[in-house]
């Protein structure tokens, strides 16, 4: 797939480390198609689950818009959650993640999870 990083897992850890978030619930990506940030911590607080083990298959992969009834993507992203999520037919993401020897579709992450949390809000 043209225009996709691949890294490898190890990688992706030392990216998500030089992220500095506070906690693992503060590590923030960004949806591909509607350009929000958002991290485990919103996942909880959107009722996906109550800790980072139950949102955790979400996390980089939903956005957090498709658990609070957003709509689709729109033509440019407005800052607001869509409902895309990367296991369905249309691959939009920019980032692979190469565990196990299989490439798993990822959301890029966040250049820093302040501005991102502060971006969410």
């Amino acid at each position: 797939m043209a225009g996709v990083r691949q890294i490898t897992l190890e990688q992706f850890h030392a990216e998500i480390k030089a992220q500095n978030a506070a906690s693992k619930e503060d590590i923030t990506f960004v949806c591909p198609m509607c350009g929000t940030h958002q991290s485990a911590r919103d996942l909880i607080e959107a009722g996906v689950g109550a800790t980072f083990d139950e949102v955790e298959k979400y996390l980089a992969f939903s956005c957090v818009g498709r658990f609070t009834d957003a709509g689709y993507p729109r033509n440019k992203p407005d800052g607001k959650p869509c409902n895309w999520t990367l296991g369905g037919l249309f691959r939009v993401h920019k980032l692979e993640v190469i565990a196990d020897g299989q490439a798993h579709p990822c959301f890029e992450l966040a250049e820093h999870p302040k501005i991102a949390r502060q971006a969410a809000a």
